[in-house]
């Protein structure tokens, strides 16, 4: 999976989209103006190649890649927030934004977000942070379970990360390498739970640039330890392994792109994200291309099961209630019933 420079798509982007290689694209927010531009961006990658599955980050809080035209989603934890205070009105209030999300990333042309977070927040973590559902792994659970039953009602596979947990380091991981030192006993006491409660609800994980030395010497993202005997065997994930984006910083340890590709895929990753470095992306569809590395058949169940237009989501009733749920949650104006 790889990214794209701007607004449109490019001739020489088009060329690439139709290498086998290439499974899967995913937008960031320069790629991204409007509803309607958004739209036809994926329409012309489509075009291109009709197999690719095609990403967007958008979670809520701090990490929203639709904007203009789009619902503003409160960060996780103030879902979180909402759950002690009114435990039947909390679930229901992310479920209900699980759904909203999906629906507007699916009314796009988009197959899925990355979403949702699995991380507990132990308060270290500043790229994690009110990014989290919430600092108890129990109320994690609840709420996550919630938040994808309603992604999965509008039609959207989800995609668990950080696995094992991105919340107990300071560092991050997109600027540096982090070191997690806890014992296995904590990390199955804690950061682990949500990962193992949800695991059969899961679609998709996304395994953390992490080091947890007391456990394993690799990088999660490059441990068979980690995907096969943990994630695959111990918790029974079945679904798709996506790769973090191997430009970070904390992948850098791994060596080069090609190294660090053929160590995420021998690992047990299904598809690897090379983001915001289009020369690494072009020599790792190379290297792919000329070791006759095949794609994963797991990646179709990643696909849009279902969506609606614009027109008719614009004016849900689901969406105006949830969004003026939102509204009083986060203490805003906004909303017109408008995308």
């Amino acid at each position: 999976m790889l990214d794209l420079a701007g607004t449109e798509l490019s001739q020489q982007e088009s060329v690439l989209l139709q290498n086998p290689q290439v499974g899967g694209v995913i937008l960031f927010a320069r790629n991204i103006e409007s509803p309607e531009q958004v739209a036809d961006l994926l329409a012309q990658v489509r075009a291109a190649n009709p197999d690719l599955l095609l990403a967007v980050d958008q979670e809520g809080g701090r990490v929203q890649r639709l904007q203009q035209g789009f619902t503003r989603l409160p960060a996780m934890q103030l879902l979180g927030d909402q759950l002690l205070r009114d435990p039947v009105a909390g679930l229901a209030l992310a479920e209900d934004v699980g759904w909203l999300l999906a629906s507007e990333v699916l009314a796009c042309g988009f197959d899925i977000s990355f979403a949702p977070v699995l991380d507990v927040d132990r308060e270290t973590s500043s790229i994690i942070g009110d990014r989290a559902f919430s600092d108890q792994p129990e109320l994690v659970v609840d709420l996550a379970r919630a938040f994808i039953a309603g992604m999965h009602e509008a039609g959207m596979a989800v995609t668990g990360k950080h696995f094992p947990g991105h919340g107990g380091v300071v560092a991050d991981s997109h600027l540096e390498a982090p070191v997690d030192n806890r014992s296995w006993q904590e990390l199955q006491e804690h950061d682990l739970k949500p990962f193992a409660a949800l695991a059969a609800e899961l679609d998709g994980v996304m395994p953390a640039h992490i080091t947890f030395p007391c456990v394993d010497p690799d990088s999660v993202g490059f441990s068979a330890f980690w995907l096969q005997q943990v994630l695959r065997q111990q918790l029974g994930f079945g679904g798709v392994i996506f790769s973090d984006d191997l430009s970070m910083k904390g992948a850098d340890i791994a060596g080069g792109y090609c190294e660090k590709a053929e160590l995420a895929l021998a690992a047990g990753c299904d598809m690897i994200l090379v983001c915001n470095c289009p020369e690494g992306a072009v020599e790792v569809v190379d290297f792919m291309q000329s070791n006759n590395i095949s794609g994963s058949d797991r990646l179709a169940a990643m696909r849009a099961r279902k969506s609606v237009s614009w027109e008719i989501l614009a004016v849900d009733n689901r969406r105006l209630e949830t969004i003026a749920k939102l509204q009083l949650l986060m203490g805003t104006g906004q909303g017109n019933g408008k995308i």
